[in-house]
């Protein structure tokens, strides 16, 4: 018995092609799936509309049904009209030899709404400067994916260690108005 079946979605709630590259929104069902939020009957229609909840994870699915994660949805920064996943340019970046750890978000941008921008925590006794960090990654992914500024430093973690990009995102934003495009 299959406890949990997951589909890659579209924004129309269709499948999406099992091409692994067309990116769509991650949805389970199963009896080991909540049933709902308590008292929240909105936020439940919302979070499973036709009774697949949507995790709020976007991924691929390829041909022989292996399903790849790609992101977060919130964490998709929207440039320009194009759409940059922030884990891509993550990996790229933590590929880079004097790199230990990575973050990438969307800041402001007056031009094209918001840019990626990369924090950063090097290993200890390495060094990289801004501009080598953005070389390595336009080396790697299309130019426009790169970050536009990078800061190095400690990244703020949760107890467990998972690093926490709201902190990040509520300073970058701090007095901006977030533009929907």
């Amino acid at each position: 018995m299959i406890a949990c079946t997951a589909r890659v979605i579209g924004d129309d709630g269709s499948d999406v092609p099992p091409d692994g590259t067309t990116i769509g929104q991650i949805a389970l069902r199963g009896n080991n799936v909540m049933l709902g939020y308590f008292k929240d009957a909105d936020a439940t229609r919302a979070a499973a509309p036709d009774g697949w909840f949507r995790t709020g994870d976007l991924g691929v699915l390829h041909p022989d049904g292996y399903v790849e994660l790609r992101d977060r949805s919130k964490d998709v920064i929207i440039s320009g009209g194009e759409n940059i996943a922030s884990v891509e340019v993550e990996q790229a970046i933590m590929d880079h030899p004097a790199v230990l750890e990575a973050a990438v978000i969307a800041v402001p941008d007056e031009r094209w709404g918001e840019v990626p921008a990369a924090y950063v925590t090097l290993k200890e006794g390495a060094t990289a400067t801004p501009e080598e960090i953005v070389a390595y990654v336009q080396g790697r992914l299309a130019r426009f994916k790169a970050p536009k500024h990078v800061e190095f430093g400690e990244l703020p973690k949760t107890s467990t260690g998972k690093i926490q990009k709201y902190v990040l995102r509520e300073k970058a934003w701090a007095g901006v108005e977030r533009r929907i495009q």
